[in-house]
């Protein structure tokens, strides 16, 4: 078979990670091998991500190049690139895309991709463009290959898709579509093959993943909490992560997975996105303030040593000094390992882009720049709190710095390692000896060298 060259790239998320790597595998029987560089690719991907603002308009960009790329090879070489928009922008933009951009030869959304070899056959065919935009997730999932590629130390798995929230301020029920969640055995299976590749820490994604309900073994409706005790069975996983959450899907059960869990990582992501009951209102969050708090709290209650990021929105619209000052109450009260905020941006087509109240773009950065005088002084704080302590560190890659190994805590911190062996896709006991606000530094304690999970790889594979 004629090899083809296949260039991918990917904005956003670690879904549209996990969703980058299942196009190359649907493609790989195909004759497509990934190549680093769009400049002689047979195909170019982009794997668009439309939650920030611009998200389009950095999308055109980079077709702009692929366009001169894909006038050179066929100038050149007689040879022609296909051009294809898949992920959440393409399901935004859809039939739009091809009107500014006639030169794409396909379109595809999220929930779609599985259909690229029949639109790669039609493309050729016709010499049209091709869109696809349907919601089928089941049909998804069922036809994208059972063998998945190795991901290395660290890989993603998707369990759950979609969401049902309608927050005014995210487009994701429109672009992802309505929740819906994998069964417990195709899951498992995944998960067992990454293992066998090399894979020792798996994240377990979707939009709104603590709303897992799959189909479990016996046909019964399985929640998160259960999944992940059933995946901690594995020989050979030594850690489990999952994200994103909401606080409304934290139940009883998942929050005492963490206290009974030991692959189970003590740090959770649950964005709150905003401190003021007022906003979290208006942005139909469906929760309030000391709700999310009580929850932090019984996480806490339940695993110790715990640990807490999330994501903050600033100048939504109608927000007030009051309300920011109610968000950094919230911030004060729960103590974060780290966090995210951003500007609010209008999505079009949600509720809240249509709102009179928007607030003025000065405002929006000067607030942005007061909450994080208090989020990053809590992430320094947190990383300062860890110098001296011991702790189990997966080193998954090369530093800047010659000798230089970098990895991740289970608190999420990026450990560096000077004057280090090559420890990648290992687990290391780690003494933490210097913090800084985006990472630590550490010594070997003992080279806890893996041996027996390499025997274990090395037998199923």
């Amino acid at each position: 078979m004629l090899m083809k060259k296949l260039y991918i790239k990917t904005y956003g998320c670690q879904m549209n990670v996990y969703d980058s790597v299942r196009m190359a595998d649907l493609l790989s029987p195909f004759g497509y091998r990934e190549t680093d560089t769009p400049d002689d690719a047979d195909m170019v991907i982009l794997n668009t991500c439309h939650i920030r603002e611009k998200a389009a308009e950095k999308m055109y960009s980079d077709l702009g190049r692929m366009r001169a790329h894909k006038e050179r090879l066929q100038q050149d070489e007689g040879r022609r690139m296909l051009i294809s928009v898949a992920g959440c922008v393409a399901q935004a933009e859809g039939e739009e895309i091809i009107a500014r951009a006639p030169y794409v030869d396909m379109v595809v959304g999220p929930q779609s991709y599985h259909t690229l070899p029949d639109l790669i056959a039609e493309s050729e065919r016709t010499r049209a463009s091709q869109v696809k935009l349907d919601f089928t997730e089941e049909a998804k999932f069922d036809l994208l290959p059972d063998a998945v590629s190795a991901q290395g130390a660290v890989a993603f798995v998707s369990v759950q898709e979609g969401c049902d929230k309608f927050c005014t301020f995210c487009v994701v029920p429109y672009t992802r579509g309505a929740e819906f969640s994998r069964p417990v055995a195709a899951i498992e299976r995944e998960v067992r093959q990454l293992v066998a590749h090399g894979s020792i820490e798996i994240a377990l994604l979707g939009q709104n993943v603590n709303a897992y309900h799959g189909e479990g073994p016996n046909g019964e409706e399985w929640n998160l909490g259960q999944l992940i005790r059933h995946l901690a069975r594995i020989d050979g996983l030594e850690r489990i992560r999952y994200t994103t959450s909401h606080p409304n899907d934290m139940n009883d059960d998942l929050i005492a997975a963490h206290g009974e869990v030991e692959k189970l990582m003590p740090f959770l992501h649950l964005p709150v996105q905003s401190g003021s009951d007022r906003i979290l209102k208006a942005m139909n969050r469906r929760h309030t303030a000391a709700q999310y708090i009580a929850i932090i709290e019984k996480l806490r209650a339940a695993r110790p040593d715990i640990a807490f990021s999330s994501d903050f929105i600033l100048g939504f619209p109608g927000e007030t000094e009051a309300d920011l000052d109610d968000t950094i109450r919230l911030i004060e009260t729960v103590g974060f390992a780290s966090a995210y905020a951003f500007k609010y941006s209008p999505r079009p087509g949600t509720p809240a882009a249509g709102r009179d109240e928007q607030v003025d773009e000065m405002v929006k950065e000067q607030r942005l720049a007061t909450l994080f005088s208090y989020t990053q002084a809590q992430q320094l704080h947190f990383n300062q709190s860890k110098v001296g302590t011991v702790q189990r560190v997966l080193f998954d890659r090369a530093g800047k710095q010659a000798g230089q190994m970098i990895g991740k805590s289970p608190y999420m911190q990026s450990v560096v390692l000077d004057n280090a062996v090559d420890y990648a896709g290992q687990l290391i006991d780690v003494r933490i000896t210097a913090a800084y606000l985006n990472s630590v530094k550490g010594e070997v304690v003992s080279p806890v060298h893996e041996t027996r999970h390499a025997e274990r790889v090395s037998a199923s594979l």
